[in-house]
Parts: C-alpha cells; sequence; structure tokens
C-alpha cells in the first residue's frame, strides 16, 4: 500500500515488511504484480501530457516526457520477467490493472497524492509527476529530503530496494519459473537494460534498472545510460534547462544545459479525467475516445498473451502504442467539444479497459 506524506508518494512500513517476511517465491508474487501496476499507472497521466503538446510546440518538454514514458513500459517489462522468473504469471488486462483517474497510485490508502489525466502544465509537472518520481535522496532539495527521511515512511525506489534485499537472501532457489516465458526485445530496449531474468543476479540487475531510471543513484542523478533519472528529467522542464555536469557547483551538477523551454499556449486544452460518458453518443468525438479506448485494452491483452508465452510478440504489441498516438492526434484531440460543461475543450483518451476489445483480441 502506498501512501503520501506531505504529498510525497511513499511506501507504508508493512509494505516493506511484507516483502522482508518472504519466505518463498510465491510470497513475493503479490509485490511484484504491484510493481507492474504501478509502473503501469504512471503511462495514461504520462501519455496524456504528451497528447496535449500541439505537433510541432513544445518539441523539447516532448521528447522528455516521450523517453520517461518508454522506460516505464521497460519497467513493466523487466517487473513481468522476474515475477514469470520465480514461477508466477503477470495479469495486465483485466479492468482493475488500470486505476481510476482522478484518484490515488495503485495499492494507495488514507487519501494523500491524487493522479489525474490532465494536459500538460508546469504546475502538473511539479507537483505530481517530479513527485511520483522522487528520490529517497533528492540532490539540491534538502527539505524534500527530510520529508522523505521521516521513520516509517519510504520512497517507492525503497520498495525495490526491499524486494531486492529479499531476492539476495532467497537465493537461486525461488527461481523456478519457465525460461521460455522470458520477453526480450533489443530492438525497442537496449540489452544492457533487458535481458532474460533466470536467476537472483539478473532479477536484482534488472530491478536496479527500474530504480536507477526511476530516481538515479543516491549520489548521481544519473542513470545508468547517463541521462536525468525520471525525476530530473521532469525537473528539466520546470527549470528550462537540461541538467548537465557542472564542476563550478558544489553539487557537481546544475540545470545550465540547453534550454527545455516551454509555451502554454500552444497546449491543447483537452478535457481533464476524460471518461466516455463525456462525449455525446453518435459524436465524433464519442467514436473517437471509444477508438482509443480499444485499442488501449488492445494493448494490455497483448502484453497479456506476451507475458503468457508469446515473448516474440513484445515488438509487435508496443507498436500499438504509435497506433494509439495516430488515433488521439486524428480522432480526439482534433475533435472541439461545443455543448456541456466542457464545452470549448478537445476530446482526450480517458484509457478505460473495454471489454469488447478484450474479448476479441482472447478469441
Amino acid at each position: 500500500m502506498l501512501t503520501t506524506r506531505n504529498n510525497v508518494v511513499s511506501v507504508r512500513p508493512e509494505i516493506i515488511a511484507g516483502i522482508r517476511a518472504a519466505k518463498t517465491g510465491p510470497d513475493l508474487y503479490q509485490y511484484l504484480q504491484s510493481a507492474i501496476e504501478l509502473e503501469h499507472a504512471t503511462i495514461p497521466p504520462y501519455l496524456t501530457a504528451l497528447f496535449s503538446i500541439a505537433p510541432n510546440t513544445n518539441q523539447a518538454a516532448a521528447q522528455i516526457i516521450r523517453s520517461v514514458v518508454q522506460q516505464e513500459m521497460l519497467h513493466m517489462t523487466i517487473a513481468a520477467n522476474v515475477l514469470n522468473a520465480i514461477g508466477g504469471a503477470p495479469t495486465m488486462n483485466q479492468p482493475g490493472f488500470i486505476p481510476t483517474f482522478p484518484g490515488p497510485l495503485p495499492m494507495s490508502v488514507d487519501g494523500g497524492l491524487i493522479v489525474g489525466l490532465a494536459p500538460l502544465t508546469l504546475n502538473l509537472i511539479e507537483t505530481v509527476f517530479m513527485r511520483i518520481e522522487l528520490p529517497e535522496t533528492p540532490q539540491n532539495f534538502p527539505v524534500r529530503a527530510q520529508l522523505v527521511a521521516d521513520q516509517g515512511f519510504n520512497t517507492i525506489g525503497a520498495f525495490y530496494d526491499a524486494i531486492i534485499a529479499q531476492i539476495r537472501v532467497l537465493g537461486n532457489a525461488i527461481f523456478t519459473g519457465n525460461p521460455a516465458l522470458q520477453v526480450v526485445d533489443n530492438v525497442w530496449f537496449p540489452a544492457d537494460q533487458l535481458f532474460p531474468v533466470t536467476n537472483a543476479d539478473t532479477a536484482i540487475q534488472g530491478l536496479t534498472v527500474i530504480k536507477t531510471q526511476g530516481e538515479g543513484t543516491s549520489t548521481d542523478p544519473l542513470d545508468s545510460r547517463v541521462q536525468p533519472a525520471h525525476y530530473y528529467r521532469f525537473e528539466e522542464i520546470v527549470k528550462g534547462y537540461r541538467l548537465v555536469k557542472d564542476p563550478s557547483v558544489e553539487q557537481g551538477y546544475s540545470f545550465s544545459g540547453p534550454p527545455v523551454p516551454f509555451d502554454p499556449t500552444t497546449v491543447i486544452n483537452l478535457v481533464s479525467n476524460s471518461t466516455i460518458s463525456d462525449y455525446e453518443p453518435g459524436s465524433l468525438a464519442f467514436a473517437g475516445v471509444q477508438q482509443a479506448d480499444y485499442i488501449y485494452t488492445s494493448l494490455l491483452n497483448a502484453l497479456q498473451q506476451t507475458f503468457s508465452g508469446n515473448p516474440g510478440n513484445l515488438s509487435t504489441t508496443l507498436a500499438l502504442m504509435y497506433e494509439l498516438k495516430l488515433v488521439v492526434q486524428e480522432a480526439v484531440v482534433n475533435q472541439q467539444l461545443t455543448s456541456g460543461p466542457n464545452a470549448g475543450k478537445f476530446a482526450a483518451p480517458s484509457f478505460q479497459f473495454t471489454p469488447t476489445a478484450a474479448a476479441a483480441l482472447a478469441a
């Protein structure tokens, strides 16, 4: 279960305790499934912000958000590989897999940070996206560092640290899964980031990729491929400059690289927290949002098939992301509403599960 303390996404102590108490591989199944759900839960909000960027505008910000989305897909894949490797079975194509927006992140209780689907603003980046990706020791932000250091509360990175530590304790004996289920596609993801998980060492290596890409290390804001971790990539949009090495400052890095200009006047005024009920049945907006829901459900169902015995399908599956982008650009965000509470705004994807799409692909 996740909660937030002063709007900082944290992991409750009982989750960490449950992981540390694991004695067998099956004891870790629920936590790795939760990891898959958590990594996925960030994708619809990030994509909505990305889709709100009008073509040929705010290109640096768009590139940053797109790069984070791609890595979230990688993180889902790694977590699913680890779960398969210890004999579990990832689940991705069920209605509850897609969280309700607006709402807390998966496993969250007691209120806290609410994540919705909204067009891009600097406030959204700073108050939601950066909160999600907050490192355990955010550099150059001593106040935030003090908040997350509070006893009994830990960042999402600490959640992965606990799983890594327990896998190290349980060792290779828990890796009883079928190696043929491992998903590897080095066309989409580099071989040092996505690789077969067959033992404790490779599982730890994969989970470390997730943590480092999201947070950086405790002493370095860059990930293993020498680009800023997600938190700092989002901060580049807020600060307006790329984060680069800077020997002139104590921290060794500063936001003094190439500009990341952001023009809010060009952002498409999308319907926030869109649902299919926001649109008139029979309208072009309704049809576009419905089609986007269908494609996103198809993507989840195809991912389910990929991790259930068809690992070679990953490349074809991820191509559905581009189909979703085309549908959103052509049939959704160019539809301006003329009546109702959202008059003047443009249609937005709702990322709702469509059972008919799941059934059609499963047939």
